[in-house]
């Protein structure tokens, strides 16, 4: 597939950082009793495991770029001959994973792969986790770098920032009122890029963009819904919504598409080609952009299965290999990159079904 060529990129070490500081090498098994320790040396020899329990524990189930990544990761833990476990929430609050967590140090899982509702609520859950010796791969949404091995993101949060605003940009003409439909307030991706678009935002080249507000759907279709029309309602001489979450972007395309703000009011943020399809087709929007969510899940279970057979431990500059997506190298802080995201229009979206 298309999308392929930029996974080239994807062992680029972040040129910046959420926070300096040590990485996960210095702080991975670090007063938890677990068998990791600081002193721990990577073998790249080392043969992959079989066998391997590793569970995903998405923000909720039903959430339709979660299952995208899941199933991604479903198809790398069978070809590591693992035995794949899925568990959720149905609701994306902060406190909703612990139960499982807990549940799944119980059941001896070698590796838990979470996408994290809040940073820190799941914490000592996962350093308990970590103490009875299981490997947190955190994907999509990362925890505190204290209570997990390694950090899939998608792209660099600067990378992510940078597009969103760029193309908000391009479709309002580089002037004019943009806002913000972001999932929950506490959403960790969601508030880096945030950060980030305001940065861009605040440069000499985007004065004349005026970010009015931020608006929160909760990854709820009918809550984004109404949060789009209430920004339509509230600011009439909006131009852009940025939508940085693939729920959200939906329900704006849908209200739009019905309305009479449709070809007035450009929609953009990070959706799914296979969801946004019949929008760009019918001109409601322009562009849109994200990576492919599958191998995020795809690369994390390879990221587990190198950790839990002692490839890698998670310090800056190991490298992996992860099936079909070649080789990775890990950044700062543990985190590994997938690659930057492609940018989706009329002229490519028919090149991608996901």
């Amino acid at each position: 597939m298309s999308h392929r060529k930029h996974l080239a990129l994807a062992v680029a070490v972040l040129a910046l950082t959420a926070c300096g500081g040590t990485t996960k090498s210095s702080t991975a098994g670090q007063n938890t009793g677990a068998p990791q320790s600081t002193a721990a040396k990577a073998d790249p020899n080392a043969p992959l495991k079989q066998g391997l329990k590793i569970a995903y524990l998405p923000k909720q189930l039903n959430n339709p770029y979660s299952d995208v990544e899941v199933g991604g990761g479903k198809t790398a833990v069978g070809e590591l001959k693992g035995e794949y476990k899925l568990v959720g929430p149905n609701d994306a609050s902060a406190s909703s994973q612990v139960s499982y967590i807990n549940t799944l140090i119980q059941q001896q899982q070698n590796v838990i792969v979470v996408a994290a509702n809040d940073p820190n609520a799941v914490c000592p859950s996962l350093n308990q986790a970590r103490k009875a010796g299981i490997k947190v791969i955190t994907f999509d949404s990362d925890a505190s770098k204290t209570c997990r091995d390694a950090f899939i993101n998608q792209a660099t949060t600067q990378g992510i920032g940078e597009s969103l605003v760029k193309m908000a940009s391009e479709l309002a003409g580089g002037s004019g009122e943009i806002a913000v439909l972001s999932a929950t307030p506490n959403a960790t991706n969601q508030n880096s890029w945030i950060e980030v678009m305001k940065t861009e935002l605040a440069k000499p080249e985007n004065a004349k963009l005026k970010l009015v507000k931020i608006a929160y759907g909760n990854d709820d279709d009918q809550k984004s819904f109404t949060e789009a029309q209430g920004l339509l309602q509230s600011y009439p001489n909006l131009k852009v919504i940025v939508s940085p979450t693939t729920v959200g972007i939906a329900a704006a395309s849908r209200y739009v598409s019905a309305s009479s703000y449709k070809g007035k009011v450009a929609i953009t943020g990070l959706g799914l080609p296979n969801q946004m399809r019949q929008y760009v087709k019918d001109g409601t929007v322009k562009k849109f952009a994200l990576w492919n969510p599958a191998d995020i899940g795809y690369l994390a279970a390879y990221a587990g299965a190198a950790m839990s057979s002692g490839q890698i431990t998670g310090a800056q500059g190991e490298k992996f290999k992860a099936g079909k997506l070649g080789e990775y190298t890990i950044g700062a802080d543990g985190e590994i990159v997938l690659g930057p995201p492609t940018e989706f229009t009329a002229a490519n979206i028919d090149k991608f079904n996901f």
